[in-house]
C-alpha cells in the first residue's frame, strides 16, 4: 500500500515473553496474505516482565483463519482473549516501520531511527532501517551472532576482521564499534547491499574505507577479493548453511592461527555439518548459541 492514510484493523492478543521473542516475520506467518499484517510486540506492564502483548495490523478485516494463525503465535493466550477492532487513518508505511522494535544483544542495541531513544548511555547503539538488504537485527541469526561478538569482547581483541555476507553492515558496523582500533573488511555478492551497508555507516557515524576504525566495503562472492585474502584474526560469516559448508576451505585459509570464525545463517539440523566442514580444516568448535531453531557457531583455528 501507500503511505497515504488508510483505515485497517488492529487484532490484539496477550503472549508471553518467550512467545514475543519467537514471533516470526510477517511473511512467513501469513504467506498467502497481500499485503501480509505488521506484527507489533511490546511489554504490558513493565512491572510484569513476562506479560506482553501481540499486535497485529491488517488493512483489511482480518478472517477467521487470520485471527486463528495469530492464536498459533501465542499458544497461551485463552481462547476469545483476543480484541478486533478498526483502526482509522493507518500510515500503513510509518506503522511498517515502527514495526522493528529495538533489539538488544548484550551491549549492542539494533534500531531504526523510531526508536534511537532505546539506546542507554551503556549501550552500543546501531541505527538501521528496514529496507532493500538483509539485517536489521530481528532475524534470530543476526542476533545471534551479536550476542556472540558481545562475549568474544570480554575475552578478546581483534586487530584485523572481515565481514562476509555483510547485508546492511550490521555485523561490519557492530565490530567497528566495539573493537575501535581494529580494520574491518565487508563484502556481499549483492551490489544493493554493498550500497545499502554504505549508507548505514554513514548514518551511525563510521567511516567507510580502510584503516584502523573504518570498515572496507567489497562486493564480492564468497572471499574472491583481493583485499579478502587475509590473515584476519576474526571472521563472521551469516550467509546459509550450503555457502558455509562450500566455502569451507576458502573461509578457512583467511583466518589466522588463532583466530575466531563466527557462523550464523543455519539450522540446528544443519549444525553438525557446518561444524564439521571447518573442523576437519583444523578448527575447534568453543561455543554454540542457540535461539529457537537458528544456532551460531563460533569456532578458533588451531596453530
Amino acid at each position: 500500500m501507500s503511505g497515504s492514510a488508510a483505515s485497517g484493523w488492529r487484532v490484539r492478543l496477550p503472549a508471553t515473553r518467550a512467545e514475543a521473542e519467537a514471533i516470526p516475520f510477517a511473511d512467513d506467518a501469513f504467506p498467502d496474505r497481500e499485503p501480509p499484517p505488521t506484527l507489533l510486540t511490546d511489554e504490558s506492564d513493565p512491572s510484569r516482565p513476562d506479560d506482553w502483548t501481540l499486535d497485529a495490523y491488517f488493512a483489511e478485516e482480518p478472517g477467521t483463519d487470520d485471527i486463528a494463525r495469530l492464536y498459533a503465535l501465542v499458544p497461551a493466550a485463552a481462547p476469545g482473549s483476543a480484541i478486533v477492532e478498526p483502526v482509522a487513518d493507518t500510515d500503513w508505511v510509518t506503522l511498517s516501520q515502527s514495526g522493528f522494535p529495538p533489539v538488544r544483544a548484550g551491549r549492542f542495541v539494533v534500531h531504526t531511527a523510531a526508536h534511537a531513544d532505546a539506546v542507554r548511555a551503556s549501550d552500543i547503539g546501531i541505527a538501521i532501517e528496514a529496507g532493500l538488504a538483509f539485517g536489521t537485527g530481528q532475524h534470530f541469526t543476526t542476533h545471534g551472532c551479536l550476542a556472540a561478538l558481545d562475549g568474544l569482547a570480554r575475552t578478546h581483541q581483534f586487530a584485523r576482521a572481515a565481514d562476509l555476507g555483510t547485508g546492511t553492515g550490521v555485523l561490519a558496523i557492530a565490530i567497528a564499534r566495539r573493537w575501535p582500533r581494529a580494520t574491518v573488511v565487508g563484502s556481499d555478492i549483492d551490489p544493493v547491499a554493498t550500497w545499502v551497508a554504505r549508507a548505514n555507516l554513514a548514518a551511525n557515524g563510521v567511516r567507510s574505507g580502510r584503516g584502523r576504525g573504518a570498515i572496507d566495503l567489497v562486493t564480492a562472492a564468497g572471499v574472491a577479493h583481493p583485499r579478502l585474502r587475509g590473515p584476519f584474526d576474526l571472521v563472521t560469516a551469516n550467509i546459509l548453511a550450503g555457502p558455509l559448508v562450500a566455502m569451507a576451505g576458502p573461509v578457512a585459509a583467511t583466518l589466522a592461527p588463532g583466530g575466531i570464525l563466527v557462523l550464523a545463517g543455519l539450522l540446528t539440523s544443519q549444525a553438525r555439518r557446518v561444524a564439521a566442514a571447518y573442523t576437519a580444516r583444523g578448527f575447534k568448535l568453543v561455543d554454540l548459541l542457540a535461539h529457537g531453531e537458528w544456532p551460531t557457531l563460533v569456532l578458533r583455528r588451531g596453530p
